[in-house]
């Protein structure tokens, strides 16, 4: 497992919650988060901050936020 940071488009509602919207990869793709489905601390001792269970098409991926870093496990 490995950490690949990359950017994300968000908003943030009236209680000053984020809710992710798009994810920008350094090479220029981007995809559309069409829901989330879950947020949560993350317990896997290799990743911290927020985790959040997203959708990108039909697939369920987890996206996790450090601060104002975010990262995706990445294995090629």
């Amino acid at each position: 497992m490995q950490k690949y940071y990359v950017t994300v488009e968000y908003t943030e509602d009236v209680d000053e919650i984020i809710v992710p919207t798009g994810i920008l990869w350094n090479d220029g793709r981007r995809w559309e988060i069409r829901k989330v489905l879950h947020t949560c601390i993350a317990s896997h001792h290799e990743f911290e901050g927020i985790r959040y269970t997203i959708k990108i098409g039909r697939a369920e991926k987890y996206l996790y936020r450090d601060g104002q870093r975010w990262y995706v496990d990445y294995s090629p």
